[in-house]
């Protein structure tokens, strides 16, 4: 007996470093887990520069959308017209073509003219004459060129104040609501200043809240694993994004945002998770 109190005594003490061994760790691993919320990258309320009737809505609630895709119009009836008409001024093709004809002829006669002015035959004064005829013919010539370019831009113009009254999403995303309807007048600084309100969701954007004491270890670029509440039990990868360079005092923590890839959607947006930091 008297030889067996140290062995059951280095037993004990060995059990107890094995807990120590594992309390630590399970602390070293959990160190390294902080809550977190997963977010949109963006939020986004569209609507149009100019007032005017909402002509069509051509997305839901719910609806994926793409970049650039027409998502609502204005009623453009007067600004379509006047687009119209100046992308036909624009292409009007018989002023420089008169202008040219003019210039041709001009250059026959006044030609001709000089001839028989250096043969005496005709006075120095007519010769004169038609060479301010040619002068003025491409004049015209420029002048007609000229016009035809002002037009191009008033085509431009038009087409500018056409395109404001198409609302396009800004990037894919999804809509998350619809403000107004066909048949409403859209103004803008209105109570309703916004038809659509859209969200992106791929990457998604995770908030991370951090204790004072972790400040400096993460870093743009780390890779971390994130265990949002739906679906459960899935981890995703994700990877840091930025870094708040101020601690907030009141709390002692201070935020990171991380990209959470989503191409097929399958993650939602407005759920808990947990993130890992990677070492």
């Amino acid at each position: 007996m008297r030889h067996r109190k140290p062995q059951r005594r280095s037993f004990l003490g060995f059990c107890t470093l094995l807990a120590l061994i594992a309390g630590t760790a399970k602390a070293a691993n959990t160190t390294n887990t902080y809550d977190c919320l997963i977010e949109p990258t963006q939020m986004v309320e569209l609507g149009a520069p100019v007032s005017g009737l909402i002509d069509r809505v051509l997305v839901a609630r719910g609806d994926r959308v793409t970049r650039n895709q027409v998502l609502a119009t204005l009623e453009s009836h007067a600004e379509q017209a006047a687009a119209d008409l100046a992308r036909y001024k624009s292409q009007l093709a018989g002023p420089t073509q008169l202008a040219q004809t003019k210039i041709e002829f001009s250059q026959r006669k006044f030609s001709r003219r000089s001839d028989m002015a250096a043969e005496k035959l005709m006075s120095r004064q007519d010769s004169d004459d038609a060479e301010a005829e040619l002068k003025q013919a491409q004049a015209e010539l420029v002048t007609a060129k000229e016009n035809r370019e002002v037009a191009h831009l008033e085509y431009v113009q038009q087409s500018s104040q056409l395109a404001l009254r198409t609302i396009r999403s800004p990037f894919d995303g999804v809509v998350v609501d619809q403000m107004m309807w066909p048949g409403e007048i859209f103004e803008p600084g209105a109570t309703k200043h916004a038809v659509l309100k859209l969200a992106q969701l791929n990457p998604l954007r995770v908030r991370v809240v951090m204790p004072m004491r972790a400040f400096g270890e993460p870093v743009p670029g780390m890779q971390a694993s994130i265990a949002p509440e739906i679906p459960a039990g899935k981890n995703y990868s994700a990877i840091v994004a930025s870094v708040d360079r101020i601690v907030d005092a009141a709390s002692g923590t201070f935020v990171l945002f991380m990209d959470l890839p989503n191409p097929k959607l399958d993650i939602p947006s407005g759920v808990k998770c947990k993130a890992t930091l990677g070492k």
